[in-house]
């Protein structure tokens, strides 16, 4: 059984006029959104700003419920308000800005905040912060202040604290856009870490490329639907039509595509530049 799976599903956004407090606009930001993730994928869900690619991902932690069709996480219907604890265990957030999910004074009660909500007992609760901390490279700083950290190292608490509730999966909306280069590298490399060793399923918003290039399937959204899917290869292979939805390719990649089109004999979709050595080289 796929542990998210969405049928035609939909969401509009309604703003209402001030005066008569009647609907005025209705913008429909899912329209028709077909997805299956499989236990222990890594999925990276790709779009420019209003794609739909936030919105979609607070339905898949019941944040939003849907307008039309059906979300189904672990087999649990987010429209089923008995289901939405449940499902906010077993899919667990971690935000753009990681201030607005850190809640104590220092690292460690933070990341022992969640489990301690959901009842886990203190012995069990002070395990689960050790080894998140340990996951995620922030043993070292469990005594610290969260606001002495750098950017990167508060989003590194954050997931700890997702990771401490022991969620089947990790949705992650744009985890990175606050950072500097050093701080994304960090952050990406240890949700990569999770997901190959701890066997959790991670969905991965973002807009940078080069963070989605070892997913195992890429969705790319644009105007509330899913209009290409497959994996970093076959979506990179796509230059032009990536270009026409207004979203860039890995440097490397878009690199490797204007030599095959200066006459190159290089072939799409190269991901990496190791890869495009051994291209050239031959």
């Amino acid at each position: 059984m796929s542990i998210i799976r969405a049928e035609k599903l939909g969401y509009d956004y309604t703003q209402y006029d001030d005066e008569s407090g009647q609907p005025s606009e209705v913008t429909h930001a899912l329209r028709d959104v077909d997805l299956r993730v499989e236990q222990g994928q890594f999925i990276a869900i790709l779009g420019h700003n209003g794609s739909g690619k936030s919105t979609l991902a607070r339905h898949i932690n019941a944040l939003l419920a849907p307008s039309s069709g059906t979300l189904w996480v672990d087999g649990m219907d987010t429209r089923n308000q008995d289901d939405l604890w449940k499902i906010r265990q077993t899919a667990g957030m971690v935000f753009q800005n990681p201030d607005n999910q850190i809640v104590a004074s220092v690292v460690e009660e933070d990341v022992g905040f969640g489990p301690e909500n959901i009842g886990v007992p203190t012995e069990e609760i002070w395990k689960r912060v050790e080894e998140s901390l340990e996951k995620t490279g922030m043993t070292a700083y469990r005594k610290h202040s969260p606001n002495r950290l750098s950017g990167g190292q508060k989003q590194r608490v954050a997931i700890a604290g997702v990771m401490a509730m022991k969620p089947r999966c990790i949705v992650l909306d744009e985890p990175t856009a606050m950072l500097d280069p050093n701080g994304r590298k960090d952050v990406i490399q240890a949700v990569r870490d999770l997901n190959r060793e701890e066997g959790v399923t991670v969905i991965l918003i973002t807009h940078y490329m080069e963070e989605v290039v070892f997913a195992d399937r890429v969705f790319v959204m644009d105007v509330g639907r899913i209009v290409m899917e497959g994996t970093p290869r076959e979506i990179f292979s796509r230059v032009e039509d990536l270009r026409e939805l207004r979203l860039d390719v890995p440097q490397v990649t878009l690199l490797a595509h204007e030599l095959r089109m200066a006459g190159l004999p290089v072939r799409e979709g190269i991901l990496t530049v190791d890869e495009l050595v051994e291209e050239l080289c031959q």
